[in-house]
């Protein structure tokens, strides 16, 4: 049953669905264009780093926007229209010892030798360095390539990663891209032998990275041994709870329905097989047991491309502690509060929302736990960026 909503005398009232919680939001900056990713360098100094789509990292620092970009790396991308594309510069991991190292990681989309003969492009995870830790600039001159691997469409290339809590690498691949994960006779998301639909774990300490001996498929014949779970389409934004340590998804999905993921090792969650909780494309013969359902899944009533977020852990707004905050890129937002074994959604009610029709691109999460909006809002003339952070 669907959450029926009445608005009384001023207060959001729920049937079937938990209490609406309300925040406000603050803006950070309105002068990055397409702020897609924001990650933190872990090293104490209050920094976010905000990706722009077109190549570019963009540094706030004590709550104001430095005025030079911290890297570029637009010359190693495809051409992108930041209207539409899919691709670009779509993630950034610092190094769990950057305070020491000073290595971060980049993925971005890059050109492809042949393209149009079923590549249009190629995913990187590429390293850079810092000359020293507490700097705001980077030289793009000390890449080293990690990870590469063609993508045969321009869309579903996820493009997050993050450091999960054992020290590794984690990657969000999409099936790359077209309608109903048509490449392959099982689709990507299906095939342990694509790297293509998955969650990747990797050690990128190794030269140029090594595969975790506990990787799930490290002994399983035809796999690649960098998957740590499988049949995802899109999975947009992924992230680590600071306290339980589980690591989400909001997996983007095909023609009804979005949904929330918790990923455990090994685990195939259901695409192209199934579409959320929904049958999709199931091949004789399938054993739909051993798939692993989505925590939650809303349809295109409601939104039509899910912003994954993060499950709250900062001090500011205690109501909002231990609940997973998601959105929708038609500018809907939402909460996941967890009831026994279930997790019912509830509105997350903001106040003071920008004008316009706000698309909601991501979510960023700073060192203390407290979370921020990342938006586009198209305008006269153009589509202006929005960094906002969530407060009471």
């Amino acid at each position: 049953m669907k959450p029926v909503y009445l608005l009384l005398a001023g207060t959001l009232l729920s049937f079937g669905a938990a209490k609406a919680q309300r925040v406000n939001l603050q803006l950070v900056t309105d002068q990055v264009q397409s702020p897609v990713c924001m990650a933190v360098p872990g090293d104490g100094s209050n920094r976010q780093f905000v990706l722009q789509k077109e190549g570019k990292v963009w540094v706030i620092s004590k709550g104001k926007l430095l005025p030079t970009p911290f890297i570029d790396v637009s010359s190693e991308m495809v051409k992108i229209n930041p209207a539409y594309d899919e691709r670009g510069l779509l993630g950034m991991a610092f190094h769990p010892q950057f305070s020491k190292n000073g290595r971060f990681y980049l993925y971005y989309s890059a050109p492809v030798a042949n393209a149009g003969r079923g590549k249009n492009h190629k995913s990187v995870i590429s390293e850079f360095r810092v000359a020293k830790p507490g700097d705001n600039t980077a030289d793009p001159a000390t890449r080293r390539l990690v990870l590469e691997f063609d993508q045969p469409e321009s869309n579903h290339n996820g493009g997050d990663i993050i450091f999960g809590p054992d020290g590794y690498l984690y990657i969000a691949s999409g099936d790359g891209g077209g309608g109903g994960d048509r490449h392959g006779s099982t689709g990507n998301g299906q095939d342990l032998g694509s790297l293509l639909g998955k969650i990747l774990r990797i050690n990128v300490d190794g030269d140029p990275y090594s595969i975790p001996a506990d990787n799930p498929f490290v002994n399983v014949s035809g796999a690649r041994k960098e998957i740590w779970a499988y049949g995802l389409r899109n999975p947009w934004r992924i992230s680590f709870d600071k306290s339980t340590k589980r690591l989400w998804a909001g997996d983007v999905g095909q023609n009804k329905y979005e949904e929330v993921d918790i990923i455990t090792r090994g685990g195939n969650y259901g695409w192209r097989i199934m579409e959320g909780f929904h049958e999709f494309n199931v091949p004789a013969g399938a054993d739909k047991r051993k798939l692993i359902d989505p925590v939650h899944e809303y349809d295109h009533d409601d939104g039509i491309s899910i912003a994954g977020g993060y499950v709250y852990r900062g001090k500011a707004i205690p109501a909002l502690r231990g609940r997973y905050i998601f959105g929708d890129y038609n500018g809907k937002t939402w909460v996941l509060s967890q009831k026994a074994n279930k997790w019912e959604r509830s509105t997350l009610d903001i106040g003071n929302r920008p004008g316009g029709n706000v698309q909601l691109l991501s979510w960023g999460q700073d060192e203390a736990g407290e979370i921020y909006m990342l938006v586009s809002i198209p305008q006269a003339g153009g589509v202006k960026g929005g960094v906002y952070k969530l407060v009471p």
